[in-house]
């Protein structure tokens, strides 16, 4: 169970306040069909403390939501009656509700998702169909890792489950979205493994025979895991590992995609309007943070727009772009030896949904670029993009950097002057009468831009 305690921009709300509690209500389940009295008290206790915490935090409004050991449990209802009790409101979320929250979460952090979400708890495994952000269908199975049982039966539950509804004749070559700490617990095993230069859950690929190869894995326990991992979610990672081969096997994935969205995300998401909806999230996310450190408003979007006549991007690098431009200021109060570490650090381990690890990468190339330094901290992470990619990042970056010298951030002069590449040259326009603008400092930053993409640079006083 979890507390999450949202604030800002509806499109991507930032958690605040995230504290989990393994309190084991699904341990025991199937053999009993109650649930345990010592999670029970261990439930009620971190409630209490939960419904002190959200009225000192003033927290506006509250959803506390139920899932598959409390639904599935004879005496289910009477311990709702007891969560009531102590000032919460509790919804226990039906079999489809659950499934489609999730692939709603899913579509939320990853807006371009097609193929069949599968989020794992300890009481369930819910499954769901997601194509151009809709969530079709939804089933829910008693294949938690706390409930999971001997693995032939499993997978003959599984296997019929998926002939009945249908998921499996349309899952074939599409990919499968793994929501659930158990799974993240996965992830973060196979990074350890493959020494992994980035260490961010959301969106991590995996092949799908690494399923097979985690099981194997995970035969003998690594003591470098314990070390980013908690006991309780090691001693599930078997189960975990179990199952997902198990849907490998049936669904035939093309790629395992992490989401670290779910049921919680998911109900955010359903609450908004469908024109929020369609909002990219990373440039929203971006513009909330930049924007309470830019020194001048506005000024991400104008600097993006003074930079791109000189870049023919494909869609994709048009809004890592700009978010990049959006971040352009984000370290400018720190100490200038430090500015190119805070803003690479920002790209790379922000709470951004989204994008691609590649995508980090690339953002991370244009903030360093921007403050001086063309090398990235660690050489690996050059692997997880193209050699092109990467170049054309550190243009971005060159000329985020020109447009900061010759404005000193004040929008009015981007909005007065131009840049532009025609005629195998990068030039610079400026109206007459405010040539000085163009001081040293600007000619050298202008002629680096123009080497690097191999062009003369040139000075315009003609606007």
């Amino acid at each position: 169970m979890r507390l999450v305690v949202y604030i800002g921009a509806k499109r991507v709300p930032a958690p605040i306040f995230n504290e989990k509690v393994l309190a084991g209500l699904g341990s025991g389940l199937e053999r009993t069909g109650r649930l345990p009295a010592e999670a029970k008290v261990k439930t009620l206790a971190a409630l209490r403390r939960f419904k002190l915490l959200t009225d000192h935090m003033r927290v506006r409004q509250t959803r506390v939501l139920a899932t598959a050991a409390i639904r599935d449990a004879e005496d289910g209802p009477a311990f709702v009656r007891e969560i009531d009790r102590i000032g919460f409101d509790c919804e226990v979320l039906g079999p489809e509700k659950e499934a489609q929250l999730a692939g709603k979460g899913v579509a939320s952090g990853i807006p371009e998702a097609d193929g069949i979400v599968g989020d794992l708890g300890g009481g369930s495994l819910e499954l769901v169909d997601i194509a151009d952000g809709v969530v079709t269908g939804g089933i829910s199975l008693p294949l938690g890792v706390l409930r999971l049982g001997e693995e032939r039966a499993a997978r003959g539950i599984l296997r019929a489950a998926l002939g009945q509804s249908g998921i499996a004749e349309r899952s074939e070559g599409r990919n499968f979205y793994m929501v659930g700490g158990s799974w993240r617990a996965l992830a973060r095993i196979d990074m350890i493994a493959t020494d992994y230069p980035l260490p961010i859950a959301q969106q991590y690929c995996m092949a799908p025979e690494r399923a097979g190869e985690l099981r194997r894995l995970l035969e003998t326990v690594d003591p470098k895991w314990s070390k980013k991992i908690s006991p309780a979610r090691l001693a599930t990672s078997g189960a975990a590992a179990m199952l997902l081969a198990s849907l490998v096997d049936e669904l035939k994935p093309s790629s395992l995609v992490l989401s670290t969205y779910g049921i919680r995300e998911g109900l955010l998401y359903s609450a908004l309007g469908s024109r929020v909806r369609r909002l990219d999230p990373l440039v929203e996310a971006a513009r909330e943070c930049g924007g309470g450190e830019h020194r001048f408003s506005q000024h991400g979007d104008l600097l993006d727009e003074w930079i791109a006549p000189l870049f023919e991007d494909r869609p994709e690098m048009r809004r890592l772009r700009l978010a990049s431009c959006l971040l352009a200021d984000v370290a400018w109060q720190a100490n200038p030896a430090f500015r190119a570490d805070r803003a690479v650090e920002m790209a790379l381990h922000g709470n951004w949904v989204a994008v691609t690890p590649a995508g980090r990468v690339i953002m991370a190339q244009a903030l360093s670029s921007n403050f001086g330094r063309d090398k990235l901290p660690d050489a690996r992470l050059a692997e997880l993009c193209t050699h092109d990619d990467l170049k054309r990042a550190r243009e971005w970056g060159l000329a985020m950097r020109l447009g900061q010298r010759l404005s000193g951030g004040v929008a009015a002069v981007l909005g007065r002057t131009a840049l532009d590449g025609g005629s195998g040259t990068v030039r610079l326009g400026l109206r007459k009468g405010e040539e000085a603008l163009a001081g040293d400092a600007v000619r050298r930053r202008l002629a680096r831009l123009a080497d690097a993409v191999d062009r003369k640079a040139e000075i315009d006083a003609s606007l």
